[in-house]
Parts: structure tokens; sequence; C-alpha cells
């Protein structure tokens, strides 16, 4: 300890790490490229598609409600309060739409910025974990050669650039290409989701504590507690409470899998941070206890947190294991480095290892254990409420890249993870022959991505670094040509924008729309203000030809109804009625109905 503590006399820490701590140029230039190319591949085509599903258009209408009262507190929807989120998503939506015009394209930035800041988060926690390794080896070298102090100096300068060759050296990078190339991170940073951006919330968060954590910097440490307090003030913001369970249950996870409880001052930051995080969640919170009171209560915390967990009311079930199913495919193409990524945490859990990498590979875990424990427990069950630990999952496989790319032995997930190329393209091929549901040059040109891919991985074993890339470069590729090619004929079905378009281009951009379909509530983006709802304040959905003939005579006027195929034939041959079948998109067809 006395010649260790000598060594940091003669070479300040803060010193040592700018003079031998810093990466390559090359190293420097490799990351600088990559995240550039995820930013042309994340904002490429936010537009192309419409709006589909349940949700995204919703959302979308909200901020664009609120942006048209220039209201930035209160969420409606139809015109009608609707309290079912919190206030992050639609303001960063409303100032895309300020920035970039009311479209698809301006509402989904806001996703595609918020999948690559977390990116940039998982880069942060690599660079972080790979700066205390090299401080750690650099310790334990003046601690063995003190007179390379004054003798060798510019020698050990030299080494810095070995750092990146060691077997975490590029740890940050490849974990930041395993999140930007991961299937689930690049789907829902292509659609308008609070899911994606509570994410990026909570990977910060994280990010902030496991940097704090390997911090000596007292000073430094309390800054990097303040920026884990203020991130979760932003997640309460992003998705309710849950974004403050889940870090703290993770950070609790953490130490349990250490067997450590956590240091005093930690404990002592909880009375300063927990009101920090208070006070940037109270920005929209304090208004809307202030404006809405009980009513908000009720609405947001217990029947929109409480129930949807405890209660299936919101027809979201799911079985115990459904997690289990949904989490492989979201991590692909990197599965089987996620499983081997978590068969080395476990070892370096047992193991009892203090090193920064063991306890990377112990956050990891616990991030991945701790959301997988508590939504398997819940009653309502959705991909997207996963969605938080891919940050955890690009770590684990991006630790693994980094091992494998400097060892000779466990090529197996390699190996598997080419084999699942290869299996995919002949799957797709089959299924596009059988199905006519994608065309055969898409799927070929797709197979041959993939499959090309695949083969290259199995192939080339001693290139695994170029393996790696030709994944992630294929499955950015196939995300595009998939964008062309696919998406358009798959998306067509669940959106209604198509056929409201033609609507009003056949002169009834004034008529009202009415009988939606429940998984489709893309009327309510792109026929703002016309569709009608009911004394619930939720859209009338479609319920027979009955209830449509007898609506159209009640209100005594013309409808716009999104009749499913199979309804048509019926309806044609009510005689109360005159009707004008515009458009269908195979799945449903609107109808203006006139009553006679």
């Amino acid at each position: 300890m006395d010649l260790l503590r000598t060594a940091h006399c003669s070479l300040p820490t803060d010193k040592a790490e700018r003079l031998y701590l810093q990466p390559s140029i090359l190293a420097k230039r490799g990351s600088i490229l990559l995240f550039l190319a995820f930013i042309l591949f994340y904002f490429y085509g936010l537009g192309q598609l419409p709006f589909i599903g349940p949700d995204e258009p919703r959302y979308a209408q909200v901020a664009h409600e609120m942006f048209l009262r220039r209201d930035w507190i209160t969420p409606t929807l139809g015109g009608y309060r609707w309290f079912e989120k919190p206030a992050l998503l639609y303001w960063l939506v409303i100032a895309a739409f300020k920035l970039c015009g009311v479209s698809e394209w301006a509402a989904r930035s806001t996703a595609a910025i918020s999948g690559l800041l977390t990116v940039a988060a998982v880069f942060w926690i690599g660079r972080r974990t790979e700066r205390s390794v090299a401080i750690s080896d650099l310790k334990f070298e003046i601690s063995n050669n003190p007179s390379e102090l004054s003798n060798n100096r510019p020698e050990i300068s030299n080494n810095r650039a070995a750092i990146s060759n060691k077997p975490y050296g590029s740890l940050g990078f490849w974990s930041a290409f395993v999140a930007g190339t991961s299937g689930g991170l690049i789907a829902f940073s292509r659609a308008v989701s609070f899911d994606i951006l509570v994410t990026m919330t909570i990977a910060w968060a994280l990010a902030f504590f496991f940097a704090a954590e390997l911090e000596v910097d007292q000073k430094l440490r309390r800054r990097l507690l303040a920026g884990f307090y203020f991130a979760i003030g932003l997640s309460l913001l992003a998705k309710g409470l849950v974004g403050f369970v889940i870090p703290f249950g993770v950070i609790g996870a953490y130490y349990t899998l250490r067997g450590k409880a956590p240091a005093r001052k930690l404990w002592l930051s909880l009375v300063w941070g927990i009101p920090l995080s208070l006070a940037v969640a109270a920005v929209w919170y304090g208004p809307m206890f202030w404006k809405h009171g009980i009513l908000f209560f009720d609405e947001f915390i217990i029947k929109h947190h409480f129930e949807r967990y405890a209660t299936n009311k919101y027809h979201h079930p799911g079985s115990i294991y459904y997690y289990l199913q949904i989490l492989p495919l979201l991590a692909l193409p990197w599965t089987a480095l996620l499983i081997d990524g978590l068969l080395k945490a476990r070892k370096a859990f047992w193991k009892g290892s203090d090193d920064s990498v063991s306890r990377l590979q112990t956050f990891a875990l616990a991030w991945i254990l701790l959301p997988l424990i508590f939504f398997s427990m819940s009653s309502s069950k959705l991909p997207g409420y996963i969605l938080p630990v891919l940050p955890a999952v690009a770590l684990l496989a991006g630790s693994r890249l980094a091992q494998l790319h400097s060892e000779s032995r466990n090529r197996w997930a390699m190996r598997t993870t080419g084999a699942l190329g290869v299996l995919f393209a002949i799957a797709l091929l089959a299924f596009a022959w059988q199905s006519g549901k994608i065309s055969i040059r898409a799927a070929v040109v797709i197979a041959v991505l993939a499959g090309t891919a695949g083969a290259l991985a199995l192939l080339l074993r001693r290139s695994r670094q170029t393996a790696t890339f030709v994944i992630g470069a294929a499955t950015l590729a196939i995300v595009i040509v998939a964008l062309h090619s696919v998406a358009p004929g798959l998306v067509d079905p669940e959106s209604s924008k198509r056929l409201i378009q033609l609507a009003d281009e056949r002169g009834y951009g004034r008529a009202r729309v009415f009988g939606l379909q429940r998984d489709d509530r893309s009327p309510e983006f792109y026929a703002a203000g016309r569709v009608v709802y009911g004394e619930d304040h939720e859209p009338v959905m479609y319920d027979g030809i009955g209830q449509v003939i007898y609506e159209t005579h009640l209100r005594n006027e013309t409808l716009l109804v999104l009749i499913p195929m199979r309804d048509l034939a019926s309806l044609k041959q009510a005689e109360s009625v005159q009707i004008d079948v515009i458009a269908n998109n195979g799945r449903v067809a609107i109808v203006a109905v006139n009553p006679l």
C-alpha cells in the first residue's frame, strides 16, 4: 500500500488517466463512424409507414391536440381528458411538430432519438467499465514496477494502445453495436411509444448509478448520483411509477446478488436524491394534481398503474412464461450471445469476483432479472413492457463479443448466431412461397442477406470481428429492404390512413367517422375531430350492421363506417340506407352510409 501510495503521489490519478487511458485514435474513429451510421439508419424512413395499432395513433393525436391548444399540462384525446400516460413523450412530440410540422416522421423522430440515446447510454457504461479496468491494470503495473514512473514513462504511455486489445478493451463499442442492431430496439425506435422513452431514461439512470459505483473520486461520485436521481425524475415523467420501481429494484437486486449492503453514503444520498427526483417530476405532476385532483389520481394512479398491473381489465393477458418467449425475440440477432453472457455472468456471480467487469456482469444480470420477474407477475402483458432490459442484454452480449474476439475458444455463440441466420433465410423463403404474403423477390433479397451473414459467421472462425460486423450490417440492410418491400403490404390492412384519404378525395372530408375497429385507432389521428365518441369518452366501436343502420337514421347524416369485409354484402342488401363503398384494405371497407 505504501508503494502504491507513493506511486500515486508521483503520478496523480487524474493525470494518469489523461496520459495513459485515452482510447486510440482508431478506436475513437470507429466509435464515431458507428454512431453516424446509427443516426442515419434510425432516422431513415420514419415517415414511410402510417400510424398503426391501438396506441401509436392515439399518442400522436394526444400530442397534436395539446400542440393545437398550446397546453403543455392536460392530455386530451378527441377533446376529452386522457390520463393514461404522463407528459414527457407528448412534450417531445410537440417540439418535433413545432420544428418539422405535423407528420409521422416528426412524431417518430422522438422514438429514434430515444433509441440513439439508449445506445449512447450503453456505450458510456461500457467505456466507464473499460476505464475502471484500465486504471486497475495501471495501478497494478505501477505497484509492481515503481521505477518505471521515473525512468520509462514514455514506455508506459505507449501501452495505452494495448488497452483496446485486451479482452474487455472494446466493451463499450461492442455493447453499443449490439444495442443499435438488436431487433427490439430497432422496432420500438420506429414507433411513437412510451416504452422506448422510459427505456432510455432508465438506461441513463442506471448508467449514472453504475458509473458512481466504479468512481473513487467522491466529488465526481456525488455528481454521478445527482445524474441518477435526475434521470429517475425523467423516468417518472416518461412512464409513471415504473420509472421509479425498476431502477431501484435493479439496484436492490444488484446488491442482493453481490451479497453486500449499499455503502452508507449511498443511503445518505437518498435524503437529497429523492427530493431531486420528485422536483423534476413535479413540473408535470404538480400542475396535474392542482388542476384535476382526485380525478387524476384515480385515473392515472389507481386505474392505469395498480389495476393495470393487478388485473386483466385492459385485455392484455399472458402466461407466467410470456416474457421468457419475448426476450429472445427482442434480442435477435444476438440471442445466442445473450445466453452466453448470462452463463458468464452466472459464473462471475458464483465466484464472487469483484473486478469491474464482473460487477458489470452482475449488474446487467440484476437489470434483466428484476424487470423480468416484476412484469411476469403482472396480469397485463405486452412486449414493450420488458424493453428496458435491452440495454443490459447489450452489455452482456457486448462483453462476450469483446472477449470472444480475443479468444480462440468458446465459439458456439457465434456459430449459433450464424446458424440462426441461415435457418431464418430458409424459413422466410418457405413462408413467402406458401403464404403469398411476402413477394418472392423481397424474400429472396432478405434471405440472401441473412443467409450470407449467417454463412460467414459459420465459416470465418478466425475473423469473428468481420463476421460480427457482417451480421450487424445485414440486420440493418434487412430492415431497410423490409421497410420498402414487405412492410407496406403488411401494414396497409392494419391502418385506416389510405381509406380515409380516399374517402376525403371522394368528397366525404367532413363526414363523421363511426364504428372503429378495436385494434385500429388510426382514424383518431387521420380523421381527428370527426370520430364519433360515446358517453364513456371512447370512440364508438363497430358492433354489427344493425348498429350502423340505427345510428345513421338517429343522426340523420352521412356516416363513414369502417366495416369488416365479411359484413359488407349484408350492408349492401339493407333497404333503409344508401351506401357508397369507397375502398377496402382487405380487412375492412370504408363505406359512406346515408339514411333513406
